[in-house]
């Protein structure tokens, strides 16, 4: 067990929710972020203390930096200080890559906001808190950033532009603060329940033969987190083989 302190963002569902109760589980007090899904956060806040873990639910939107900053904080006066910042929280809209017109500029700014900027905001945030404990970072990116497909064009690009964030922040900071990402494939949250068939055809090219869970990709970003220290600047690919 161990006395540190995390803060998971969008750490109330899907990915977010198993990095939050992995960490716990490991003995990390958890900062469960959230924007909009308040009882999803609580909820998982509430299965932790069960658990005979800490964590407490933190109402930020990732896209606006000042919430960030506050919640970073407050974070760290809370428990004392800040040690693993998971990057997790992000947005996307389904839209064809051949439907150039369809990327509205509004398109761009709502996933750009917080999947790139918002992830440099926390970044930025706890940088201070995690060269004093020495902590690290793992982002949530996709394989979309490295191959180029997925929900949308401006996600895949988002996705591609925190992988090259990952690598830029790594080299800046080391050796006191290690950053690292995890990139999935497509992973069985309620994201992408409404495109069934997007599933399939991933699957079809998959060695694997299964989409991935929350629990498969906390597993590797709690390894990156916890499990080397060696490690930074990687971008870790968890798709079932798809993309080798």
């Amino acid at each position: 067990m161990t006395n540190k302190a995390a803060i998971v963002t969008g750490g109330g569902t899907g990915i977010g929710k198993s990095t939050s109760l992995l960490l716990a589980s490991k003995g990390f007090k958890v900062v469960v972020n959230y924007s909009r899904s308040a009882k999803d956060a609580e909820d998982t806040c509430s299965e932790i203390i069960k658990l005979g873990g800490q964590a407490i639910p933190f109402k930020a939107d990732v896209s606006n930096d000042q919430q960030v900053r506050d919640m970073a904080k407050q974070c760290a006066s809370l428990f004392g200080g800040i040690d693993v910042l998971v990057n997790n929280a992000g947005t996307t809209h389904f839209i064809e890559h051949t439907d150039l017109e369809a990327l509205t500029d509004q398109v761009w700014d709502d996933i750009f906001s917080v999947n790139m900027k918002g992830t440099f905001y926390a970044c930025r945030a706890v940088m201070p808190e995690l060269k004093k404990s020495k902590g690290n970072i793992v982002n949530v990116t996709s394989v979309a950033g490295l191959a180029g497909n997925g929900s949308s064009m401006p996600y895949a690009m988002s996705k591609a532009a925190l992988n090259c964030m990952t690598k830029s922040l790594a080299k800046s900071f080391a050796p006191d603060v290690r950053v690292n990402a995890v990139a999935p494939g497509p992973v069985l949250t309620r994201w992408l329940k409404p495109h069934p068939k997007m599933i399939e055809q991933s699957l079809a090219l998959t060695p694997m033969k299964r989409a991935s869970t929350g629990e498969d990709i906390a597993a590797a970003i709690v390894f990156l987190a916890t499990g080397t220290n060696l490690m930074t600047g990687q971008v870790v690919v968890v798709d079932g083989g798809r993309t080798m």
